[in-house]
């Protein structure tokens, strides 16, 4: 078995999310902010996100059911390695103060959480031609629903974990 093939098999899926927030409550949101964000993350995921609804209405966050309040885009494959590779080699360095991830950002299946503040850290986001900033979290899910197996594959891959 290839290196290749031994790391597809380690991880099953990369989930990459962005909450809309309170960019969805700003005037025409549909029609100019909405298209944005999604070329942005389909240019960073390499396809195009899948729009979230609200399941219901909450007051407090001033959301009503079936109101678009996030993009989510599940990588597979080869666009998922090629994605975890830019994460590790090129995004995780480019992270303003970054010290490495702390293994409490593993959960007890495995999934390593990631979450970034911008999305400017990803080489493909033009910053001239970006109008709008938003959040990124990127989930990790891997074959084997082990904490300490996967803590050891995300070593062994190269994913900066601090001790």
């Amino acid at each position: 078995m290839t290196d290749t093939k031994k790391q597809t098999y380690a991880i099953e899926k990369i989930v990459v999310n962005t909450g809309l927030g309170r960019a969805s409550q700003q005037a025409q949101f549909e029609d100019k902010i909405l298209p944005e964000i999604e070329k942005e993350l389909a240019t960073i995921v390499g396809q195009k996100p899948s729009r979230r609804q609200a399941k219901k209405s909450i007051a407090g966050f001033k959301s009503r059911a079936g109101q678009i309040i996030g993009l989510a885009a599940t990588l597979r494959g080869s666009r998922m390695n090629d994605f975890l590779e830019r994460l590790v080699n090129l995004v995780l360095p480019r992270v303003k103060d970054f010290r490495g991830l702390s293994e409490k950002n593993v959960d007890a299946n495995g999934n390593l959480n990631i979450g970034l503040k911008e999305q400017s850290v990803f080489p493909e986001i033009d910053l001239e031609k970006s109008k709008m900033t938003f959040g990124i979290q990127i989930t990790i899910v891997p074959r084997k629903k082990e904490r300490d197996a996967a803590i050891a594959f995300y070593r062994r891959y190269g994913v900066p974990l601090k001790k």
